[in-house]
Parts: C-alpha cells; structure tokens; sequence
C-alpha cells in the first residue's frame, strides 16, 4: 500500500467514524445533556463510554460474536427491548433534569441529578439496536480484508468515478482513522456544547428538554419495534 493509499484509507476510516458518531440521536442527547449540565469533562466522559462500547463491539466482530448475534433473531429482539426501556428511563431522569433548571427554588442554584454519564452512555450504547446494527454490518465490512470502491455506487456517475476513491478495509489504517473519527467527535462535541452553554443562558435547559425527547421517542420506538415483533411470532 502506498502512502498516498494509506492516507486515503486513513481519512476514509475517520469518515466512518463521524457517520457513526455524529448523527443526532440517543446517544448524543446523552452527550449532550452531560456537557450543559455537568460541562465538558462530564460530557466526555459520556462520549468516551459510548466509545468503549465501540470498542467493546469491534472485538466482538473481530473474534466471530457479531455473526452468532446476526443468526439470533430472539436476541436481537430482546436488545432492541431493553435498549427502548433504557432510552425511556434516562428520558425521565433528563426531564426532571430540565424541570429543575427551568425552575430553581427559592432563587438558589437549580438541583441537578448526580450524573454518571460514562456508565450511563456505555449501558446504553451496549444495548443500542443502531450501534449493534452497524457492527452486524459495516462494521464486519470494515474488518474483513478486502478493497472498497467508494464512488463505483453512486447513480450515473458510478461508471465514470470507478477507481477514483479506493480504501482498503481491514487494515489498521481504516481502523485507525475509524476510531480516530469516533473519539474525536466524543470530545469535540461535548466542548462545543459546554462553550455555548456558557455564553447562552437558556442553552442548557433547552437541550436537556431536547435530550429528553429525543430518548423518549427513540425508546418508544424501540419498544415498539420489540413487542411487534414479539407478536408476530405468536
């Protein structure tokens, strides 16, 4: 592999990454809710939770567990269950969060939950059907060895761009820049998040409202999810 390749490889893996990481959802609105709360450092110490439990999965897809879960319909159904039952329980616990800040008492600080934001994000990210999905998926994708033509797909263009852009998976660089891109975002956001809370100061309740829903209505869709499913089978 040549440099040139290396890099490539490198700053795709980091691509990967930011796509797992980035898009809002449950796990962001934990992030979230950590920094304007309890400020950056609780907020990566939910960022990096979540990560371990990356971490965690890649080693399961790298010794053969991902494929035993993949072949386990049951199982898979249960951690989609549990998963919506989490969601909905941190929900409540970021609601009252909000309500406190909303309305402090008798003009003294608002009282905030104690937070423990890395087991909370890690409990969560363990049980979270779009993680453990992704792992069953491209995660495997990314470490088998082979070469992945990024561009070749696209409609139209795809004869055309074929060749253009080619990252060779399941070599350290792609898994390197992977998780390059997933703990870079886990810190960079949560800072973004504390700076602006500092410097609004209605921004922190309303991304614990926010956070709030946006576990809840994940959690309910879960659940959802879970007891159709558990239905059709009778």
């Amino acid at each position: 592999m040549t440099f040139a390749d290396l890099a490539v490889t490198f700053v795709m893996g980091t691509a990967f990454g930011l796509a797992l990481a980035a898009p809002p959802g449950p796990m962001n609105a934990i992030i979230a809710e950590e920094a304007v709360l309890r400020g950056w450092h609780a907020g990566a110490r939910a960022g990096l939770g979540a990560a371990t439990a990356d971490v965690l999965f890649f080693i399961l897809a790298f010794v053969g567990v991902a494929a035993l879960i993949e072949s386990a319909p049951r199982l898979q159904t249960a951690m989609v269950g549990g998963g919506g039952l989490l969601m909905c329980y941190f929900a409540i616990g970021a609601a009252r969060n909000a309500r406190a800040m909303f309305r402090p008492t008798s003009g003294d600080e608002p009282t905030i939950e104690a937070g423990n934001g890395y087991y909370k994000a890690l409990v969560l990210a363990l049980s979270n059907p779009f993680q453990v999905l992704f792992w069953l998926t491209v995660g495997v994708g990314l470490l088998r060895p082979g070469r992945l033509d990024v561009l070749a797909p696209i409609p139209v263009l795809g004869d055309t761009l074929t060749g253009t852009l080619v990252v060779t998976t399941g070599s350290p660089a792609i898994l390197g820049g992977f998780f390059a891109g997933i703990f870079g975002w886990v810190l960079a956001f949560p800072a973004l998040l504390a700076v602006a809370e500092r410097r609004v100061e209605t921004f922190g309740p309303v991304v614990a409202v926010g956070s709030a829903v946006v576990l809840g209505g994940f959690g309910i869709v879960f659940l959802a999810d879970a007891l159709t499913t558990v239905l059709a089978w009778t």
